[in-house]
């Protein structure tokens, strides 16, 4: 009977698995190239684009993400003048939130990545007659990815748990569904389904990047 039952509800699940792992994905695949963007801008020569990257990043690293997603939903149409022009989709608008959120604590992993490489590395590649470009992609970069690898993989186990966030916005996510199984049956074995959900999302993500991490070790 219990195994009937939790058949029956599999697919409901799933079907909101489907847009958390689409969330995770994209947000993901743009957060964390824009997150090394962002930070060049913070390191730039122009104290105009360094203060405006900084103060992005204060904002969505000081605000609760929840607070953002909220603001992205139901706060951009109520702006004065232009809020009839910026009423997105629910998910597009969350994906939007969750993007720029990550982006700002990317950003700050890769600043701490670059600040852990001794200014010797650049002194050499200057002495080696290598342009900014050059020294960035062939000795910062390496060396950057390998420090930052592992606080890269904790922010990405945290968003996969973040997307349940989703559910506060009425995006029909994965805990969406599994918390409607619940409140019609009377049963707590939705919510064990989608833990082993998560879980097997966070493993597999844990599996790739120990794989990375082997991969730009040192030898």
């Amino acid at each position: 009977m219990q195994l009937d039952y939790i058949i029956s509800i599999s697919k409901p699940i799933l079907e909101g698995a489907q847009i958390t792992v689409l969330l995770f994905v994209i947000a993901i695949v743009t957060s964390i190239p824009l997150g090394f963007i962002v930070t060049l801008l913070v390191r730039s020569r122009f104290k105009v684009i360094s203060i405006l990257a900084q103060t992005f990043i204060y904002l969505m690293r000081g605000t609760p993400l929840l607070l953002q997603l909220l603001f992205f939903v139901f706060g951009l149409p109520l702006l004065p003048i232009i809020g009839e022009y910026l009423v997105l989709d629910r998910f597009v608008a969350a994906t939007l939130a969750f993007i720029l959120n990550y982006t700002a604590y990317f950003a700050e992993i890769y600043r701490g990545g670059l600040l852990a490489i001794d200014k010797g590395q650049y002194e050499a590649a200057q002495v080696l007659g290598l342009n900014r470009f050059q020294t960035m992609v062939r000795i910062i970069l390496p060396q950057m990815i390998r420090t930052v690898l592992p606080p890269v993989a904790n922010e990405s186990i945290t968003l996969v748990k973040d997307t349940a966030l989703l559910y506060a916005v009425a995006v029909p996510e994965l805990l969406h569904y599994a918390q409607t199984a619940v409140n019609r049956d009377f049963t707590i074995i939705p919510f064990f389904l989608a833990a082993i959900i998560y879980l097997l999302m966070t493993l597999v993500l844990t599996i790739v990047f120990k794989f990375l991490e082997k991969r730009f070790s040192y030898e």
